[in-house]
């Protein structure tokens, strides 16, 4: 798997990815992103503020992720068990259904926590829709810890933390 920076020029691809995904996840009931949501604007804030991060198998973008710098007004109320001054923020880590139970997600993970490590960042924070126990057991499994809780539109939202 080869990961890179996104490109305007792969926001087609990416916004087909997270369409496959939501319709996946719909099919499993689990109703966490829709029309609004990740929609196209966002994802081109990402690749502009060089956030985001694809994987490419087979010459296709297999995966997508954005790696925010520190966002504590979301996560303020927090019970943070590693209090460090400088983290950043895992978002929309999406496997396309056509690439889904092929390790994907871990191979991104991996890739993405050695990436903050090298940048000498030593946390990890994310949320985590409830309702999707597929990224629950991802981000459980790899000893990310459940931290609190927030609401967004979709309801409520687990905080997790992981110290690298």
């Amino acid at each position: 798997m080869e990961f890179r920076d996104a490109h305007s020029s792969d926001l087609a691809e990416v916004m087909a990815l997270f369409h496959a995904a939501t319709l996946a996840m719909d099919a499993r009931q689990v109703f966490q992103w829709d029309e609004a949501y990740p929609c196209a604007e966002i994802v081109q804030e990402d690749i502009d503020r060089a956030q985001m991060q694809v994987g490419l198998a087979n010459g296709k973008i297999a995966v997508a992720f954005v790696l925010e710098p520190c966002q504590e007004h979301d996560y303020e109320n927090a019970n943070w068990r590693y209090p460090v001054t400088e983290f950043v923020v895992l978002h929309r880590l999406c496997v396309h259904p056509a690439f889904q139970g092929q390790g994907i997600a871990k191979l991104a993970m991996d890739y993405l926590e050695q990436k903050v490590r090298n940048r000498g960042i030593h946390a990890i924070r994310l949320d985590a829709f409830p309702q999707n126990p597929v990224a629950i057991q991802l981000y459980e499994s790899r000893g990310y810890e459940k931290a609190g809780e927030v609401t967004y539109r979709k309801g409520l939202f687990y905080l997790y933390e992981k110290k690298l």
